[in-house]
Parts: structure tokens; C-alpha cells; sequence
């Protein structure tokens, strides 16, 4: 398949659901508002861009490149964000419930107000990373899994929400949190 190339493209408020995006090079392209649910985004680089309120459930994002992209308000429950790397992202008030975020690098993203119900945080690299009011369990009373995280460095976590998270012996916390007994 060839790699698209849509650099520079406006792509605003575009439905693309399912569409297939392996290895796509969407630098500089706007991206505000694009419906993108199921899509395939495999290897994508989408370093720095507008996603501000795009529909992105259940999108397959596994290895993108997002560094500093504006995922504020954007849905991406069930996400698939395995190995993607975050740093600098902004997902304020992003719906990330149930996304996989499996050895996803997080670090300095600001998570502030997200919904990471039942997301799966395993070994994910957040240093740095802000979660002030960040909700690591909703409506769904589904824990975020923070088994093997990295928090160590997180801005505005505070023990509450360390305590109905998931965590394991692996999961490294910021100095003065305690770990739950439940780990």
C-alpha cells in the first residue's frame, strides 16, 4: 500500500470513519472536528495537529506519532494507542474510556479533566504528565490499569485517584504517594 501523504490538506470536519491511514504523513494538515471512528492509523505521523473535538473512537493508533497534537474534547474511547508516542499532547477533556494505552509515552501531556475509565496504562511512560481532575474511573466504575506506569513526575495526580486505579508492584509513583494495598 502507499503511504498517503496529506500534508498541508484541510481535511476540517471530514468523515473518514474506517478509513484506512497505515503510515500516513498528515503533518500540517487541519484535522479539526474530522470523524475518524475505526479508522486505521497505524504508524501514522501526526506530530503537532488540531484535533480539537474529532471523533475517534475505536481508531486504530498503534505506533503514531502525536507529539504535541490537541486532542482537546476528542472522543477516543476504545482506542488502540499501543507504543504511540503523546509527549506534549494535549487531552483535555478527551474521552479516552476503555483505550489501550500500552507503552504509550505520555510524557508532558496534559490529561487534565480526561476520562480514563477502564483504560489500559500498562508500562505507559508519563513523566511529567499533568492529570489534574483527570477521572481514572467513571461512571463505568472501570479502573484504569496502571500496572508498570511510570508516574513518577506527574503534575496534579493526588492519591485518590491513585486508589481506585489498578496498579501493581511495577507501577512507579510520584515521591509521597502511598500505593494501595490493593496492588
Amino acid at each position: 500500500m502507499t503511504r498517503a501523504r496529506l500534508s498541508g490538506a484541510d481535511l476540517t470536519d471530514a468523515q473518514l470513519d474506517g478509513a484506512d491511514l497505515t503510515d500516513a504523513q498528515l503533518d500540517g494538515a487541519n484535522l479539526t472536528g474530522v470523524q475518524l471512528d475505526g479508522a486505521n492509523l497505524t504508524g501514522a505521523r501526526l506530530n503537532g495537529q488540531n484535533l480539537t473535538g474529532a471523533r475517534l473512537d475505536g481508531v486504530n493508533l498503534t505506533s503514531a506519532r502525536l507529539d504535541g497534537v490537541n486532542l482537546t474534547r476528542a472522543r477516543l474511547s476504545g482506542a488502540d494507542l499501543t507504543d504511540a508516542q503523546l509527549d506534549g499532547a494535549n487531552l483535555t477533556g478527551a474521552q479516552l474510556s476503555r483505550a489501550n494505552l500500552t507503552n504509550a509515552r505520555l510524557s508532558g501531556a496534559n490529561l487534565t479533566n480526561a476520562q480514563l475509565d477502564g483504560a489500559d496504562l500498562t508500562d505507559a511512560q508519563l513523566g511529567g504528565a499533568s492529570r489534574t481532575r483527570a477521572w481514572l474511573e467513571g461512571a463505568s466504575r472501570t479502573p484504569a490499569q496502571l500496572g508498570g506506569a511510570n508516574l513518577t513526575g506527574a503534575v496534579g495526580l493526588v492519591q485518590g485517584q491513585v486508589n481506585v486505579a489498578r496498579g501493581n508492584a511495577a507501577t512507579r509513583l510520584p515521591a509521597g504517594m502511598m500505593r494501595p494495598p490493593s496492588w
